[in-house]
């Protein structure tokens, strides 16, 4: 399984030029690494300085790098469409949400409690807090557990959202709820109408997206996948924020071992930059003492704007050293300065003899979560309930395959001859 970074702080601190020269310095040291941006700003294309969009595009100029800005919003539609259209459906025109006179069905006291449950529920209320960060980390999962990438390089939205996000299975609890009365009191009328198999798919689907949320949680969560880094800058609001959100992802046990302050006033001899510089070093200090299991890092303000790939590259070596390319083993590689990390590469094949060997890093995995199947001779491998092709060198049958997990390692040995 790739590793995740994500990049998170306050607005303007400088998240996506730490996470956009991130990425473009693990490429090329010789990694495989998707950026992936749930800013419906895009300033990661303007970053990059090249247009990405919603499939990861090739960044031209880094060999290895792939770009991908989400767009969550545009997809709440199409999160749990069945129970948009019952609450539109409910919700239209003629006494009791549109039922007409098939509400003659339904006892007074019942209308009246489907009334007031139905004013509760409209479809706009579907749009719960956090549901549009589900949607981009439930994408960005489906990243995660493809073991063709090494590094997924994630630039998200300001704090905040993210720690909406992590409140969300408790929200869709108190949220559902009010669905599943409404579902229940509509009783037989609900079968009626949309058919007793369309009405099990409605509670189904609700229930499905909730244990979705509940396993990305659980990857965030998951040290042997997930680092998170704090950007801030030295600054009270922005030390105070840090210090906030620093204790709410602990709450959720997310990973913080690093914390970036940003735009460092450089040391020269002037008082008004010395007086501003000293008054940085007192807010780091504090901030360091605070987050004693942190490693805090600090990068001066550059004197100009960074865009572009050559000025990411900058900073990349500013938070990383300069790039060296790796050796093609899955890991661990410790890389960087400023910036620690453990990396694991993704896959790695190898041809011994009459047999291709593929290992797939799956860190965390359990040997249940796992299946394998070909078709026509393609080789896929699931991973809780998603499959994804493996290229191999020659068509190949599952049923002769050698498969062996240990230590987070899938391990296939692929025969290249029928002997």
């Amino acid at each position: 399984m790739a590793r995740l970074f994500l990049f998170g702080g306050k607005g303007g601190v400088g998240k996506t030029t730490t996470s956009a020269a991130t990425a473009v310095w693990l490429a090329d040291s010789g990694l495989r690494v998707l950026l992936v941006s749930s800013d419906p700003a895009h300033s990661t294309s303007d970053s990059l300085g090249v247009e990405i969009g919603s499939t990861p595009t090739p960044i031209e100029g880094v060999e290895g790098l792939f770009g991908l800005e989400m767009d969550p919003e545009s997809k709440i539609s199409s999160v749990l469409p069945k129970l948009g259209d019952m609450m539109n459906n409910m919700g239209s025109s003629g006494g009791m949400g549109g039922l007409g006179s098939l509400s003659m069905m339904l006892d007074p006291n019942a209308k009246q409690e489907m009334e007031e449950m139905r004013s509760e529920v409209q479809t706009s209320d579907m749009v719960i807090p956090g549901l549009d960060e589900a949607l981009a980390f439930d994408e960005l999962l489906r990243h995660v557990e493809d073991p063709t990438w090494d590094v997924i390089v994630f630039d998200t939205a300001p704090t905040g959202h993210t720690l909406r996000f992590l409140s969300l299975p408790e929200l869709i609890e108190a949220w559902s709820d009010r669905l599943i009365r409404m579902m229940r009191v509509s009783g037989g009328l609900r079968s009626m109408l949309f058919g007793r198999k369309e009405s099990d798919s409605m509670k189904e689907e609700l229930e499905r997206f909730r244990r979705r949320v509940l396993h990305v949680r659980r990857v965030l969560s998951n040290e042997d996948i997930t680092s998170f880094t704090l950007v801030t800058i030295p600054e009270r609001m922005g030390i105070n924020e840090t210090l906030r959100a620093h204790e709410s992802l602990c709450e959720y046990e997310l990973p913080v071992p690093n914390c970036l302050v940003n735009r460092v006033t450089p040391e020269f001899e002037h008082p008004f930059l010395m007086n501003r510089r000293n008054s940085e070093l007192e807010r780091i200090a504090e901030l360091s003492e605070k987050l004693s299991e942190v490693d805090v890092a600090t990068m001066e303000l550059m004197d100009d704007e960074v865009v572009g790939l050559e000025r990411l590259r900058d900073v990349g070596v500013r938070l990383y050293g300069e790039v060296k390319i790796l050796d093609d083993s899955l890991g661990p590689h410790p890389i960087g300065k400023a910036l620690k990390h453990s990396i694991h590469r993704g896959m790695k094949k190898e041809i011994i003899g009459n047999t291709e060997r593929i290992f797939l890093h799956y860190p965390g995995i359990k040997r249940d979560e796992l299946s394998l199947r070909s078709h026509e001779g393609v080789l896929f491998v699931g991973l809780n309930g998603r499959e994804r092709e493996v290229a191999t060198q020659v068509p190949t049958k599952a049923s002769l395959v050698k498969a062996k997990l240990e230590n987070d390692v899938l391990q296939l040995d692929i025969p290249l001859t029928d002997e």
